[in-house]
């Protein structure tokens, strides 16, 4: 679960972890409020920044949200010094209208929220993130004197600009790990001393929050050489939220597709992708091998679904409610394993599901495992226009010729 950059500051605040302070508003009525608190907090410049889920708000373009041929703004972060007047002129047309970046794609996010944050003045921005390096199970600390700009990139050009730390599990991030990030940024003096407590508070955080994702980008080394994260951006780890029930709060449903929504309340793992052919499969992995077959077929997926283990009626009837939400979609192409289920059972189910909703578009299935035979029978003998498969190239190119005849 992905959260804004005013909601991480507040979670790492409460372990100890130096942030940009600031006030987020969802309208300009709390603007000078928040400017007031700052005021309060001995804040003499300032910053308005937009908060969508994606990165790049600083170079990203705002558009209206009525007429996107309009550029309304160049950047969603801005900074104003002690200005205010300027900074509430800018708020005020920036806040609910569409910001594009080179991560939102050109349908760009809607600012519904904008952060009111305390202006710094800094000599050097860094970078920082922590998470889990599935290739050996452990979690990676990466750091980097190159932040403020894109990791892929400094990756991608200068991978040796990258320092990597490898923690073990069973005994956490130690002493010597933290002074070799801070000898590889090229710490000295207090900011070195300030870096090692940065940096043992944002690992504890990272751990007891159970994040999949922590990144300071940029963190920064104040004039007076005080450590502290300018941006921070937060993924937490949805299978692990049951032990945070106040985080469920965090979640910001406007940032998600609607039909990621629908989907996660039947408990189906769904992503909308830009194709036609609508695919529903029970396994990550069956999923993604069933996407590139389409793909080397000649077709293009329009989702990734893993319906999981059970592939029950119920839920494939609520699969196909989802795959079908999406306008694009011109053919379905169903691939299961009946390991834990039987295929009749599942033959059963897209049976009775194609009944209930009527289904427009040509379903291709093909069911392996067990009572795999019969599942077929079923198919073949409903009357539906329903077409069963039995290989995987079969099932691939079926579903591309049933598109191209529609």
């Amino acid at each position: 679960m992905k959260i804004h950059e005013y909601q991480a500051k507040s979670i790492l605040k409460k372990f100890g972890v130096a942030v940009q302070d600031g006030v987020a508003i969802k309208s300009m009525d709390e603007f000078d409020n928040a400017i007031n608190h700052l005021k309060e907090q001995g804040v003499t410049q300032f910053v308005v920044k937009s908060q969508i889920h994606a990165g790049g708000r600083g170079k990203g373009i705002v558009y209206n949200k009525d007429s996107r041929d309009e550029v309304v703004y160049e950047g969603g972060v801005k900074f104003f010094g002690d200005n205010v007047e300027k900074a509430k002129d800018y708020a005020g047309k920036i806040l609910n209208n569409i910001l594009v970046t080179h991560q939102t794609g050109k349908e760009g996010k809607q600012i519904q929220t904008l952060f009111i944050a305390q202006g710094l003045d800094y000599k050097k921005e860094l970078y920082l993130g922590i998470l889990l390096d599935r290739t050996n199970s452990k979690n990676v600390i990466m750091a980097s004197t190159e932040g403020g700009v894109e990791i892929e990139k400094v990756a991608a050009e200068t991978p040796e600009k990258i320092i990597k730390i490898w923690i073990e599990p069973s005994i956490g991030l130690q002493s010597f790990q933290a002074r070799e990030l801070a000898f590889g940024l090229k710490l000295e003096g207090s900011a070195f001393k300030d870096f090692i407590k940065f940096i043992s508070a944002l690992y504890k955080a990272y751990e007891e929050i159970d994040a999949s994702l922590l990144e300071i980008n940029p963190l920064i080394i104040t004039n007076d050489d005080k450590i502290l994260a300018l941006d921070a951006k937060i993924n937490l780890d949805d299978n692990a939220l049951f032990k945070h029930p106040d985080y469920e709060a965090l979640r910001d449903l406007n940032e998600e597709d609607p039909l990621e929504i629908e989907a996660s309340k039947s408990n189906l793992n769904y992503i909308k992708l830009d194709g036609n052919v609508g695919c529903m499969v029970n396994g990550a992995g069956l999923a993604m091998a069933t996407m590139d077959l389409i793909k080397i077929a000649g077709g293009e997926p329009a989702n990734f679904l893993d319906v999981g283990g059970t592939a029950s009626a119920e839920t494939v009837e609520n699969g196909f409610k989802i795959i079908l939400s999406d306008k694009n979609v011109k053919a379905i192409l169903i691939n299961i394993f009946g390991g834990i289920v039987r295929c009749d059972r599942v033959a059963n189910g897209v049976v009775q599901a194609s009944r209930n909703l009527n289904i427009p578009v040509p379903v291709v299935v093909r069911l392996q495992g067990t009572n795999a035979e019969e599942a077929k029978k079923i198919l073949d003998e409903s009357g539906l226009n329903i077409f069963s498969a039995t290989t995987f190239e079969d099932a691939a190119q079926q579903v591309t010729k049933a598109i191209a005849k529609n």
